[in-house]
C-alpha cells in the first residue's frame, strides 16, 4: 500500500483544490492521503465527497487531518516554531475550532501585512487584490504572496521568493503567534485526535529541535514522528527512526504536497501500513474516510 500523510490543498496554501487533490492522488496510485490542511478543516468536506464519488470508490481513502503551527523550546534555550499534524480529531471540538480560527486571522494580518510592506517598496503587489483572492475562511501564507511575486515578475518560483524575501531571514518576514506545542497536543488529544510532529529535524526550514524535547513532547501524548520526508536527509531519518523506536513513537513518511508551490511529487515519500493502523486506533474524533 501506498499512503501519503501530509498533503494541501487550497483550503490553505496548495494549489489544487481537495477534489483535485484527490484526483492526482488516484492518478499517482495511492491507497491512502491525509488531507492536512494549515490550522483549518476547511477542505474536509469537498475532498470526503471526492474519495466516495472516485472511480477506486473503497480503495483510495481520506484521513481527515491538519497541520498546526506551534512554538517550542528547542532545548537550547530558544523558543522556535515546529508544526503539528493532527490526524482523526473531532472538527466540531470547541477549543480547536477556537484556536484555528484565532490562528486563521492571524496568518491573513500576517500575510497582508507582509504585501503591504512590499507594494510601499515598489513591489508589484497589491495587497487587497490578493486578500481579495483568497476564500473567506482561508488562513492565507507566504505562498499566496509568492505567487503574486511570481505573477509580478520579480521572482521565477516560490522557492525564490522565499529565499530572497519570504523566509525566517528574508527583510519582509514577519513572525506569527503561535499555539503552544503542549496545548495544541492537549487540544488534539481531548479531541480524539493524534498528533504527529511534521518534519522535526529538516534543518533546512530553520532551527530545529533537541532529541531531549521530542522525548518530553512524547511524554505529554505525542503518538509519533515525520521520519520519511523530503527535507530530511538519511541521517536525519535514521536518528529518527531510532529515537523513535526508543520512545514508541508511531513513524511516518509523507510528501508535504503542496501542488505546484512546490516540486514535490504527491507520494513521494510514504507511510507504513502498520503505522496508520497504530495512528487510527488512538483515535475516536473522527473516521478514515473510503
Amino acid at each position: 500500500m501506498r499512503i501519503d500523510l501530509h498533503t494541501h490543498s487550497t483550503a490553505s496554501d496548495g494549489t489544487d483544490t481537495p477534489e483535485e487533490l484527490v484526483a492526482v492522488a488516484v492518478e499517482a496510485g495511492l491507497d491512502a492521503i491525509a488531507l492536512t490542511d494549515h490550522d483549518t478543516t476547511a477542505g474536509w468536506a469537498a475532498a470526503q465527497h471526492a474519495v466516495r464519488r472516485s472511480g477506486r470508490a473503497g480503495r483510495i481513502r481520506l484521513v481527515p487531518g491538519a497541520e498546526l503551527s506551534c512554538h517550542c523550546p528547542d532545548g537550547r534555550g530558544n523558543s522556535i516554531t515546529v508544526h503539528v499534524l493532527a490526524y482523526l480529531f473531532d472538527p466540531l471540538s470547541q477549543a480547536l475550532v477556537e484556536e484555528q480560527a484565532r490562528l486563521r486571522a492571524r496568518r491573513r494580518s500576517r500575510l497582508h501585512a507582509m504585501a503591504r510592506r512590499m507594494a510601499e517598496d515598489g513591489f508589484p503587489v497589491d495587497p487587497e487584490a490578493l486578500m481579495a483572492q483568497l476564500p473567506a475562511d482561508s488562513p492565507g501564507g507566504r505562498p499566496h504572496l509568492a505567487r503574486a511575486l511570481i505573477n509580478g515578475g520579480t521572482v521565477a518560483s516560490v522557492d525564490e521568493a522565499f529565499a530572497r524575501y519570504l523566509g525566517s531571514d528574508g527583510s519582509y518576514y514577519l513572525p506569527r503567534t503561535d499555539t503552544p506545542v503542549r496545548r495544541a497536543i492537549e487540544m488534539v488529544t481531548e479531541a480524539g485526535g493524534a498528533t504527529v510532529l511534521a518534519h522535526p529535524l529538516a534543518t533546512t526550514r530553520g532551527p530545529t529541535v533537541t532529541a531531549d524535547v521530542i522525548a518530553e513532547l512524547a511524554e505529554y501524548g505525542l503518538a509519533g514522528v515525520e521520519v520519511d520526508h523530503p527535507d530530511h536527509d538519511a541521517p536525519a531519518r535514521a536518528r529518527l527512526r531510532a529515537l523513535a523506536g526508543e520512545l514508541d513513537l508511531i513513524t511516518t513518511g509523507s510528501s508535504d504536497y503542496h501542488g505546484s508551490n512546490k516540486t514535490i511529487r504527491i507520494g513521494q515519500e510514504t507511510t507504513d501500513p502498520e503505522s496508520l493502523e497504530r495512528l487510527a486506533q488512538r483515535c475516536t474524533g473522527s473516521e478514515i474516510i473510503e
